[in-house]
C-alpha cells in the first residue's frame, strides 16, 4: 500500500566527486534507485559496513532541509513539485562551508568546520514555507517523539512543525553512518576522512541545488523526484 513521504534535502550535483563519495558509502545512488558496489579496503568487514550503513542507506545521501512529511489533506504531489521548482527559483545565494568529518554522538557525518548562518536560514525558510503541505504528525509519530527524550522546545517543534530538530535546533549534517559501536567509531572515522580528503579534496560544498524526494512506504528508500540548481 502506498503511503508516501516527501522531504526537501540539499543532494549534491549526481556528476560530482563530492555525490559520487556519499553514494558510495552508503551503496545507494537516490538519483537512479539502484544499488552501488560495497567500498575497497573498508576498515570492517563487508556485511559490517552493509549493516552500519543501512539507517542512512534509506535516505541517501543528503543533508535535511525540510524532514520528511505525509501531504496534507487535498494537497498533490504535482503541487508539491511546482511549488518546489517556484521556491528553488527564489534563492539567490548558495551558501558554502568548510566540510569536517566528525562523530556526532554514535554515528559519523559532514558537518561545517564552523558556524554557517546562511544554512540555517535556508532550512528554516524551507521549513516554513512548505509547512502548507504537511499533514500533522500522527499518533504513532507523536507517540514516538515523545520517546525520545526531547527538550521541551524540541517538543514544541514536532507539535507544530513536525520535526524537533529546526531553527535554534537544527544542525546541518550529511550522515554517512548508522549508530556505530564504540569500538567501530574512531577506525571508521579516520577511513571516512581520508576517503573525503581523497574523493573531494577540501574544497567547500556549496549548497548549489535543492532537491524534492519520495519515500513510497516506510520500508522503502527515498528517491530523487525533481532537483535545481541554486542560481
Amino acid at each position: 500500500m502506498m503511503d508516501p513521504r516527501y522531504a526537501i534535502y540539499f543532494v549534491p550535483d549526481p556528476d560530482t566527486a563530492l555525490y559520487r563519495f556519499g553514494a558510495a558509502v552508503l551503496g545507494y545512488d537516490c538519483f537512479t534507485g539502484a544499488d552501488i558496489a560495497t567500498l575497497e579496503a573498508l576498515p570492517v568487514d563487508a556485511g559490517a559496513w552493509r549493516r552500519m550503513t543501512r539507517e542512512p542507506r534509506r535516505y541517501g545521501f543528503h543533508a535535511t532541509l525540510k524532514a520528511p512529511f505525509r501531504l496534507a489533506a487535498g494537497r498533490t504531489e504535482a503541487e508539491l513539485i511546482g511549488e518546489f521548482v517556484e521556491f528553488s527559483r527564489t534563492i539567490a545565494i548558495a551558501a558554502a562551508f568548510e566540510p569536517a568529518v566528525c562523530l556526532l554522538q554514535r554515528f559519523v557525518a559532514i558537518v561545517p568546520a564552523a558556524v554557517c548562518a546562511e544554512l540555517g536560514r535556508l532550512a528554516a525558510s524551507c521549513v516554513k514555507h512548505f509547512d502548507g503541505f504537511r499533514a500533522p504528525l500522527t499518533s504513532a509519530e507523536r507517540s514516538k517523539r515523545l520517546a525520545a527524550g526531547l527538550t521541551a522546545r524540541q517538543l514544541g517543534h514536532a507539535e507544530r512543525w513536525g520535526y524537533p530538530y529546526v531553527f535554534e535546533d537544527f544542525r546541518f549534517h550529511m550522515t554517512l553512518t548508522g549508530a556505530l559501536p564504540a569500538e567501530c567509531q574512531e577506525p571508521m572515522l579516520a577511513y571516512l576522512q581520508h576517503l573525503l580528503a581523497c574523493s573531494h579534496g577540501y574544497r567547500p560544498i556549496a549548497i548549489d541545488r535543492l532537491a524534492l524526494l519520495r519515500q513510497d512506504n516506510r520500508g522503502a528508500r527515498f528517491a530523487v523526484l525533481t532537483h535545481n540548481a541554486i542560481s
